[in-house]
């Protein structure tokens, strides 16, 4: 037993709280606490910018999350854990675990990982941080969709998909499906940005667009859903019938087109995950060869129809460009593949994305890239000097040459830098050799002397000047500035925003039906709410008035007395109905006396209202509180409390950090932090599931009707706190602190309020 105790004391999780917060076992809380906050903002993730600062932030949290516990605390320094289990119980489990290694009988033989110190390894390298994600993920996600899992501790949905989850995550990965975890316990603002409110979530993320998982977790479901989320036109079903016009589309589109042989009936989800990575640069049409229709297009190429073949299309239809064929085609051969034949032979030049891919920036003298571009027109006048040019790229295109063609009507501004409006080149043809010399639009160029007219003469001139440039880099003596070319394929403004309505209203209709039902419930309930009162305003008025008809109408003066009558007893009911029946509310002060009986051990489903409140303010918020929740009362779940800002604004300090989002933190520390005013806020808080909701102060001025007069105000009211008032401007800014506190008390039973969840409610010193 002893050598037991021994081993388990040197075998004590290597997480020191102490040491990580920098502070002796018998600090105070108050130094606990200064200690956490001084490394919170110095190793902030948003403020820090270390690599390792995020894991450092989590260390700090969970360090403060065990010493700011006493319990947990107390647990720690017997035992040297802070789990969740009682003392005696969690050192006999380690007695036990130890005395017992010998024999291969610990916790991981039944494998439940439970907790961050054994969950399983595999998810490690694809855990994702809030940073990661916005700055990396989003944008890859218009290269390739996202398979993410959102996870946490203690949960044992989570225990059961993991088989399921790790086979699909390795398929889908080989295929080219980017796969993330997020942990909801470490990454909260992430989950929330998500949308996931509770664990296991799948979604999927595609051009930044977030899609939730609904169906059973099995491999199938999970295929399927990937496969969904990829656009439906991205791969085209080519037959004998229609591969002449899929190929000869080259030139509409300018991009070469791709062709894949296979005996599937349906396209391979690695070759939709293909399309959708290059979908800018090429076209992709897929033959099953299989079906009856495809023997003349098997024919004319030599196609083996027994092994998977991909062919390159370029400017020439009748032969491919290039050609690939393997029994298992793997993701690395086909982007090896593709990456080599992205642009056609003559590429014209249709963006400026598009000419600085084909046309980059020098690096370095060892590393000139040249550019020879065919300034020519549209239509069969210039097709034979086009087709010379082509003849001529295709025997002399390198590494460092690419040749390409612009329509000097579609680009006016770029043909007129270069030809200078010369009569020479007018309605005819011209080559330029360019080199781009920076990102602002600077080139150096040489303009052939003559037109071109695709003749030999044209070639051999053409030719020499190419040589004579690999050994004069001053042979390029003219130099100017370009302007951005046009995008010629972009889209109408009108079909644009078309396509913005479409995206929206698809949104709109996941959200509405699948995706965040906390967030549209105050949408519904508002829409609802709207929907009833006009209803019940339309009947109330269809039986008015059938029973104004039926009455016969009075004389003046009986018309006079009934409406006097009516309008008093309006008045009386709208006074009458602000007094409380009693004569008081039950308010009791939150106190180190009851806070655990009235917050940290309060029954499942109660909730404590607490009033923050000073003692200037106390007896004129104090009133006003108690006519503002008078209705509600009558809800037993329901307690009203109020804390004295002056003696605990540290604890509301502290409760206030987790009310707000991550970024804002390492600003709460400036010199006017102790000043800020929080008298008047509200707490609901729900001491079981660790969570409250917050009612900020209404500051504006007063509005006309909000408030009763002072003498009124403090007749109708005597609650168990009494105080005298009085009708100074001030005492009236400080009751319309509260003039709106009913409505959101309506949104508290409704259950429509923002929620922030706590580790552990914090000592009340």
């Amino acid at each position: 037993l002893l050598l037991a105790a021994l081993g388990a004391q040197a075998a004590a999780g290597d997480f020191d709280p102490y040491r990580v917060l920098g502070v002796g076992r018998s600090s105070s809380q108050a130094d606990i606490k200064k200690a956490y906050k001084r490394l919170a903002r110095e190793w902030h993730p948003d403020k820090n910018k270390d690599p390792g600062a995020e894991d450092k932030f989590i260390q700090i949290s969970k360090a403060y999350e065990i010493l700011s516990n006493e319990e947990k605390r107390a647990n720690f320094d017997r035992y040297g854990d802070a789990g969740e289990s009682q003392g005696y119980s969690q050192h006999q489990h380690r007695q036990f675990h130890h005395f017992h290694e010998g024999f291969y009988f610990d916790e991981s033989f039944f494998h439940f990982p439970f907790n961050s110190e054994r969950r399983d390894t595999s998810d490690e390298k694809y855990l994702l941080h809030f940073s990661h994600y916005v700055n990396e993920i989003v944008p890859d996600s218009f290269k390739k969709p996202y398979l993410i899992k959102i996870t946490s501790d203690w949960c044992f949905s989570c225990i059961h998909i993991e088989p399921v989850w790790k086979e699909v995550a390795q398929e889908l990965e080989a295929l080219g499906v980017g796969i993330g975890v997020v942990h909801a316990g470490y990454e909260r603002r992430l989950a929330h940005h998500l949308g996931a409110h509770s664990t296991p979530s799948l979604l999927g993320l595609i051009n930044g667009k977030i899609t939730f998982f609904h169906n059973a977790v099995i491999r199938e479901n999970l295929r399927q859903f990937v496969e969904n989320l990829l656009p439906g036109n991205l791969v085209e079903k080519i037959t004998d019938k229609n591969y002449i016009r899929f190929l000869s589309n080259w030139k509409k589109e300018n991009k070469p087109h791709v062709l894949l042989f296979d005996h599937m009936p349906v396209v391979p989800l690695l070759y939709k995950l293909t399309a959708f990575a290059y979908r800018d640069y090429l076209s992709f049409g897929y033959v099953y060869v299989g079906l009856r229709g495809t023997e003349e297009l098997s024919s004319q190429y030599n196609i083996n129809v027994y092994t998977p073949t991909m062919m390159i299309f370029k400017e020439h239809i009748d032969r491919p460009a290039d050609v690939v064929q393997a029994r298992d085609m793997k993701k690395q051969l086909i982007d090896d593949f593709l990456s080599q034949n992205k642009f056609l032979m003559v590429a014209r030049l249709t963006n400026q994305r598009l000419f600085q891919e084909l046309c980059p920036m020098k690096k370095s003298h060892r590393q000139r890239k040249h550019c020879v571009v065919l300034l020519t027109g549209e239509g069969d006048k210039f097709a034979e000097a086009y087709e010379a040019f082509l003849t001529f790229a295709v025997a002399n295109t390198k590494d460092t040459l690419k040749f390409v063609h612009i329509y000097n009507d579609r680009q006016p501004e770029f043909a007129d830098a270069l030809l200078m409006n010369e009569e020479k080149y007018r309605g005819k043809s011209a080559v330029v050799i360019l080199e781009r010399r920076n990102n602002a639009g600077k080139i150096a160029y040489k303009t052939l002397e003559e037109a071109w007219q695709g003749s030999k003469e044209d070639n051999f001139i053409l030719l020499d000047l190419l040589d004579q440039l690999r050994t004069d880099p001053g042979l390029l003596s003219s130099e100017t500035v370009l302007a951005d070319l046009n995008d010629e394929l972009a889209p109408m403004f009108l079909i644009r925003w078309l396509y913005s309505m479409l995206d929206y209203i698809s949104d709109c209709w996941d959200s509405l039906f699948h995706s965040n039902w906390r967030e549209m419930m105050p949408l519904l309930s508002l829409l609802f709410s709207a929907l009833f009162i006009l209803f019940g305003t339309v009947i109330v008025q269809a039986f008015s008035d059938s029973s104004d008809t039926r009455d016969s109408p009075p004389s003046e003066k009986e018309e006079t007395a009934t409406k006097t009558e009516k309008n008093d007893a309006s008045f009386s009911k709208e006074s009458n109905s602000r007094i409380p029946k009693k004569g008081f509310v039950e308010v009791t002060e939150l106190t180190d006396i009851n806070y655990n009986s009235n917050l940290v051990r309060l029954r499942p489903g109660h909730m404590n209202v607490v009033l923050i409140l000073s003692n200037s303010t106390k007896t004129i918020l104090l009133q006003k509180f108690a006519l503002e929740v008078y209705t509600f009362t009558g809800s037993s779940s329901l307690h009203f409390s109020f804390l004295s800002l002056d003696k605990h604004r540290e604890w509301l300090e502290y409760l206030l950090e987790f009310a707000q989002d991550a970024a804002p933190i390492p600003n709460q520390y400036d010199k006017h932090f102790l000043e800020r005013d929080y008298t008047g806020y509200v707490l609901a808080l729900n001491g079981h599931k660790k969570y409250f909701c917050l009612f900020k102060p209404h500051r504006s001025g007063d509005e006309g009707g909000t408030l009763e007069s002072c003498e009124d105000y403090n007749s109708s009211l005597h609650t168990e706190a009494r105080g005298k008032s009085s009708c100074s401007p001030g005492s009236r800014s400080i009751k319309n602190k509260l003039h709106k506190l009913s409505f959101w008390m309506e949104r508290l039973l409704e259950g429509s309020l923002q929620r922030f969840y706590i580790p552990s409610w914090p000592a009340l010193d």
